[in-house]
């Protein structure tokens, strides 16, 4: 078993194909072919199932990609480890909940980029279900979440705690209790958000349950509120970045308190020196 053999494996199983996995390797296709197969009979299973024009990784396949993705990383390490290049450098893929990205990160992104110009970043925004997923799925070397979900292949480390706000339409009646927003239009990001659940059980703990909208666009959200169409909790982070901010009503209920924000990353990568760096600076900032 060869590393080039496994990196063809990988490189199939992300493309499901051998012709776009030959043009990503710059190879021909009958190689890749192959080497596939002399892996398939070297481990003793089959890893792809063919369909149609192209490949499905198999269950082996899957148990086994884990396993590569594992020891293509460490060998990366072990190559960047003895480098004399100390500066981190190298793709750096980070990902991040809208409010974090919005309120939290656009100077620390730019001093970043400034400090470290050989690392190529590549950032982008989720739901933290498929953050999460991604990171363990080493399709992200990192992630800001408002979650600190316990997984056997995550760590994670508390970085700030967002503080939340309620808030309305500038002509809207003062909010004193939950029972206040019991027939008013809500507007909050889909199931699963952790800002909408905080909301959710401050409103059941008080019997005040009502309809909730589901928007997931924190821009939408405050264009919607801004305009007196309706109700919402959101990161005072990202209240304070908003243009319309003075539109709108704020209220701070001590139930509705502050959500810890987790950095997590996947165990399982080893030594990422732009990763490391990019936490220590995430850690300095808030």
């Amino acid at each position: 078993m060869e590393f080039s053999q496994l990196r063809m494996f990988q490189t199939v199983a992300e493309y499901g194909s051998i012709i776009r996995a030959a043009e990503k390797l710059h190879c021909v296709p009958s190689n890749i072919t192959t080497r596939i197969k002399k892996l398939e009979e070297e481990l003793g299973t089959t890893l792809f199932i063919r369909q149609g024009r192209g490949l499905v990784i198999s269950p082996s396949g899957k148990i086994f990609l884990e396993y590569t993705n594992q020891i293509l990383s460490l060998c990366q390490d072990a190559k960047q480890a003895i480098s004399p290049q100390s500066e981190p450098s190298g793709l750096l893929r980070i990902g991040a909940v809208e409010s974090s990205a919005t309120g939290r990160l656009p100077k620390l992104l730019s001093q970043y980029h400034q400090e470290f110009p050989a690392v190529q970043m590549q950032f982008s925004t989720d739901r933290w279900q498929q953050l999460l997923d991604d990171v363990i799925h080493h399709k992200l070397d990192g992630a800001i979440v408002a979650v600190n979900h316990k997984h056997p292949y995550l760590n994670s480390v508390e970085i700030y705690q967002e503080d939340l706000v309620l808030i309305a339409p500038a002509t809207t009646d003062d909010i004193t209790h939950p029972s206040d927003l019991i027939g008013k239009d809500i507007f909050m990001w889909p199931e699963g958000c952790p800002y909408r659940k905080t909301l959710e059980d401050w409103l059941s703990e008080h019997n005040a349950t009502t309809a909730i909208t589901s928007i997931a666009s924190y821009g939408t959200i405050l264009g919607c509120v801004s305009s007196g169409a309706g109700i919402s909790l959101v990161p005072k982070g990202m209240l304070e970045q908003y243009n319309g901010a003075e539109s709108v009503k704020t209220y701070e209920f001590k139930e509705l308190t502050a959500l810890k924000n987790y950095f997590i990353w996947n165990k399982n990568t080893g030594l990422h020196r732009a990763k490391e760096a990019f936490l220590e600076r995430l850690k300095a900032s808030f």
